[in-house]
């Protein structure tokens, strides 16, 4: 009898340590998959380095609205937009090439690459209030933070 009590007690501790764990990209409260969509990112990393603007105030962001599935957002100098596809179960998410306005720019070289690893990813991953783009399994594209 007491090896069947401690098999049931060493299975519901176990248990119990599995439900406390969350995984990267999900909320730990209700495990399901963290939503991106309706939030403002600003972007901070490029390619595993940080931005650098001349005009900080000008940082590019994004946001992604799931009613009518379109990004719109600002390369740090012109608009950018389009539509979106995502899978939030396995955290694919596909970029459209849309609209962009096309004002020059000292920081022009930043919001080229935004734009590129916009349409280059593939993937994401979230961890608290970071959002990294990824494409395949190669190094982070971009790293976003919730906007403020």
């Amino acid at each position: 009898m007491k090896n069947i009590t401690r098999f049931c007690y060493t299975l519901f501790i176990t248990a119990l340590m599995f439900s406390c764990t969350s995984r990267q990209g999900t909320d730990a409260s209700s495990g399901k998959t963290a939503d991106i969509t309706g939030k403002t990112w600003k972007l901070t990393e490029l390619n595993g380095k940080p931005i650098m603007l001349t005009n900080p105030k000008a940082n590019p962001y994004f946001i992604l609205n799931k009613a009518d599935m379109r990004y719109a957002g600002n390369g740090g100098c012109n608009g950018v937009g389009g539509t979106f596809e995502i899978k939030q179960d396995i955290m694919h998410i596909k970029f459209n090439q849309g609209m962009s306005t096309m004002i020059a720019c000292d920081d022009l070289a930043t919001e080229r690459s935004f734009t590129l690893a916009l349409l280059a990813a593939d993937s994401y991953s979230i961890e608290g209030n970071t959002l990294t783009l990824n494409k395949a399994r190669m190094a982070p594209l971009a790293k976003f933070v919730i906007q403020e």
